[in-house]
């Protein structure tokens, strides 16, 4: 049979160069990346972006007595705050929650801090407040 004297030998191993790891190896056989940045660019281009909603006039209403009363509070409550971070690369962006303990308001810079993050008041969509019951709206 052809072959016979080598079907049932080991494979050689070299005394010189050490074995390749399976990743290395595998690496070998990776397609070639004609076009640099090419997936980074669809990846980009695929992932979505939401669109900045209007506040009614009541939603609007509601915030800025949201906005008053936390002012006012002696205690530095938590808050869950909704707000609107524009992307940085296209149009749109996406809405974040966060819940923390409320620090203050800079009326002048337009920020709501909170421990961790400073809030953007123009792009603060919703406010609530984690203990609502002993708050009378």
């Amino acid at each position: 049979m052809k072959y016979d004297d080598i079907l049932h030998k080991s494979r050689p191993v070299s005394k010189v160069h050490p074995p390749m790891s399976r990743h290395d190896r595998a690496a070998q056989f990776a397609p070639f990346a004609a076009l640099v940045g090419y997936d980074s660019a669809v990846r980009e281009t695929a992932r979505l972006t939401s669109a900045l909603e209007e506040r009614s006039e009541s939603q609007r209403e509601d915030l800025d007595q949201k906005l008053r009363i936390l002012q006012q509070l002696p205690e530095k409550p938590v808050v869950t705050l909704t707000w609107f971070r524009p992307d940085e690369k296209k149009s749109g962006g996406s809405y974040e929650k966060l819940s923390a303990r409320f620090q203050k308001i800079d009326t002048e810079k337009g920020l709501l801090y909170v421990e961790g993050s400073e809030i953007p008041l123009s792009e603060l969509f919703d406010l609530n407040f984690d203990d609502a019951d002993s708050f009378d709206f």
